[in-house]
């Protein structure tokens, strides 16, 4: 009688243990598995359209349908600093001074202080005079206009528009500038006039802040 009910003692705790021993099990089961979720999930790589932002490659490239154009995008250099790719990573300013086409803007945009203004702005729009355009001032006028701050800061800003103007608004646009002055444009195609008075010989070039779209006449204020 004693010997029975020992072994029925004896089953009733091993049953209580056992009972007490299984929800622990399963617990840490469940926190191993979530753990392993969470590893997985750190170690998962990154999804592939997120990188280089949005309508960029990653290697900050332009896509093939919002390429330069012009006839005068020939000069432009293969390669290097001053190359499409190559301004691209660049503020609109520090990128200027690496295109020889430019050298005089960019001449100007210092004497008038203007770089880190230009550099800092964002998704603006310059309209960029090549050497040739300066060429076209009598040299006596350029230089004046060259030692003259106010009127030099009047006469760049009056080539910058505070939004980013696409080939598609070229073609019948109204633009306020810095110089709160007003900049038409019209055109299609591959054949844009600003003021009725430049064309535009290189357009839709990418620097990191701004379009640029280099003209070969200079615009004055009205």
């Amino acid at each position: 009688m004693n010997s029975a009910r020992t072994t029925r003692i004896r089953r009733i705790a091993v049953a209580v243990t056992t009972a007490a021993v299984l929800p622990l099990s399963l617990a840490a089961c469940s926190e191993e598995s979530k753990d392993k979720a969470s590893d997985s999930a750190a170690s998962a790589p990154a999804d592939k359209s997120e990188e280089g932002g949005a309508g960029s490659k990653a290697d900050g490239s332009v896509p093939a349908g919002d390429q330069p154009f012009g006839a005068a995008c020939s000069t432009v250099p293969q390669s290097g600093a001053g190359s499409f790719k190559g301004m691209a990573q660049d503020p609109v300013a520090t990128a200027a001074s690496n295109n020889p086409a430019l050298s005089t803007l960019v001449t100007a945009v210092k004497k008038a202080g203007l770089v880190d203004t230009l550099n800092s702005a964002e998704n603006i729009t310059v309209f960029a005079p090549t050497n040739d355009a300066f060429a076209k001032i009598p040299k006596a006028d350029l230089n004046k206009v060259l030692n003259d701050k106010a009127t030099l800061t009047k006469i760049l800003t009056n080539h910058v528009v505070g939004e980013k103007v696409t080939p598609k608004k070229l073609e019948n646009g109204s633009y306020e500038t810095l110089a709160k002055t007003r900049l038409t444009t019209a055109g299609s195609g591959k054949s844009y006039k600003v003021n009725d008075a430049a064309d535009v010989v290189c357009g839709n070039v990418r620097t990191s802040n701004a379009t640029v779209h280099i003209i070969d006449t200079v615009l004055m204020p009205g």
